[in-house]
């Protein structure tokens, strides 16, 4: 059987004036053209040559023996050729650009970037791309937890969080109980991984283990309180956006490090903020 959108090995059954006819030893009644301008000079018929099959510029079954960017069920980065009202075209190194419906957007995507794709048959037997990648990422890294791994956010959920590719392989979330700060689609991260999940999909973590972030976040406010002449106008009462402003973490990540300092009689409560004590 011949398979759109991948690799394979094929046989020369006979040649024709625009090249060869190939087809599977499982189904020879099968055939796909091979254009002449891609053979090598001494194919012949009964030969076996690898190849990848598309459909052309007219719909018909096409076989070229340059390897794509991306096969049939894997994703890559591809760089977008052209915008369309109905979708975008992208390179994905054959002669007939790659096409990324509208409707498989997941963001808005522009000419010369690059973004990360799926490829798909879609209904109407063509090879088509899609920036939706979840069902592409396998579930069996080798990865444990607390391992720090980097990923690619491919696409952001309001009551879930970031998902991301980690490796542009694995399946992983960022809950949104974790994202402080600004995030988009794109957005390259290293992560701890908090949890791996019995089906294999990754839960990961921006911060450190508790008892070490604990650390570096007292750490950071002594530094920001030497930086302020010894005095922060942040409390348990101020605002998360005024604290990640100031500090760059989250309103809980503030408490519990402001809590080990208040311990520690490092710092103590002023009005309308802490103060270092000498």
């Amino acid at each position: 059987m011949i398979r759109l959108g991948e690799m394979q090995t094929l046989e020369v059954v006979r040649k024709s004036p625009t090249g060869v006819q190939l087809s599977s030893r499982d189904n020879p009644a099968e055939e796909v053209l091979l254009p002449k301008s891609l053979m090598s000079s001494g194919l012949k018929e009964a030969d076996e040559i690898e190849v990848f099959v598309y459909r052309d510029s007219e719909g018909r079954l096409t076989a070229t023996t340059q390897r794509p960017k991306i096969t049939l069920d894997e994703v890559a980065f591809l760089r977008v050729k052209e915008v369309a009202e109905v979708g975008a075209f992208l390179d994905w190194g054959l002669p007939k650009d790659l096409f990324l419906p509208y409707r498989e957007q997941t963001a808005r995507v522009r000419e010369g970037k690059e973004y990360l794709v799926g490829l798909y048959v879609d209904n109407s037997d063509r090879l088509c791309a899609t920036m939706r990648i979840y069902d592409f990422l396998r579930t069996d890294s080798a990865y444990k937890m607390d391992e720090w791994v980097t990923g690619i956010i491919y696409d952001m959920e309001n009551d879930l969080g970031a998902l991301v590719a980690v490796d542009r392989k694995f399946n992983a979330l960022i809950p949104k109980s974790e994202l402080v700060g600004s995030f988009n689609y794109g957005d390259i991260v290293k992560a701890r991984v908090a949890r791996v999940r019995e089906d294999g999909k990754l839960d990961l973590s921006l911060k450190e283990r508790p008892f070490i972030q604990i650390d570096r976040d007292a750490g950071l406010i002594m530094a920001k309180l030497k930086e302020k002449g010894g005095v922060l106008y942040l409390n348990d009462k101020s605002t998360p956006e005024e604290i990640y402003t100031q500090l760059g973490m989250s309103k809980g990540s503030f408490k519990k490090a402001v809590g080990r300092l208040l311990k520690e009689k490092s710092i103590r409560f002023i009005e309308h903020g802490i103060e270092l004590i000498d």
